[in-house]
């Protein structure tokens, strides 16, 4: 069945003003103008970002959605999978990130727009460990990007997580996945857009 319904999820500092979130919103839009996309702006709180991705998509149809995510956006995005039992893209997908920004205590400013900041507290890396704690319930379909080149997570991490679906290995690259529109052709193949 085509996906109708596809949701994106920015990573930590991130927002939908990131390269990889445009680069898509723009294939979507020219090529699959029908397919509803959603590229919401996150809170900080991971407690916070759960209800309201839970609040936004309550109407969407399970058997046609699919979530894809980066670095941050992609630990949501592939619990958001696991619980939902819907296919996910994950890119340079965090694994354990209650450990990670468990040292980003504080305000940080907004990658896209220094102007803009976001405050990260020490009761998020709680909330955090709260849910990599949750068993997933389920193995969907995901296919993981993941670059080797990654500055900021460890790939073999990401690879031990994820193996048990698709894996695209990328040599170099890094964090942000500068070189994304190469990937494009296999990740709108594994989304099956409408």
């Amino acid at each position: 069945m085509a996906t109708t319904h596809l949701l994106y999820l920015h990573g930590f500092r991130s927002s939908p003003q990131s390269a990889k979130a445009q680069a898509m919103a723009k294939r979507v839009q020219a090529r699959h103008p029908s397919v509803i996309w959603w590229c919401p702006q996150l809170p900080a709180s991971p407690a916070q970002s759960m209800a309201l991705l839970l609040q936004g998509t309550a109407s969407w149809p399970r058997r046609q959605m699919a979530v894809m995510g980066s670095s941050l956006g992609g630990f949501y995005a592939a619990w958001l999978s696991a619980h939902w039992g819907v296919p996910a893209v994950l890119i340079n997908p965090a694994v354990h990130p209650s450990r990670d920004l468990a040292r980003y205590i504080g305000e940080h400013p907004v990658w896209q727009d220094p102007a803009q900041s976001i405050f990260f507290e020490a009761a998020y890396v709680q909330e955090l460990i709260e849910l990599e704690s949750q068993p997933l319930p389920t193995r969907p379909a995901t296919l993981a990007l993941i670059a080797k080149g990654d500055e900021v997570l460890d790939w073999r991490e990401m690879l031990a997580r994820h193996q048990a679906g698709q894996v695209h290995l990328i040599e170099g690259s890094d964090h942000a996945l500068s070189d994304f529109d190469e990937h494009l052709p296999k990740i709108l193949d594994f989304l099956e857009l409408a």
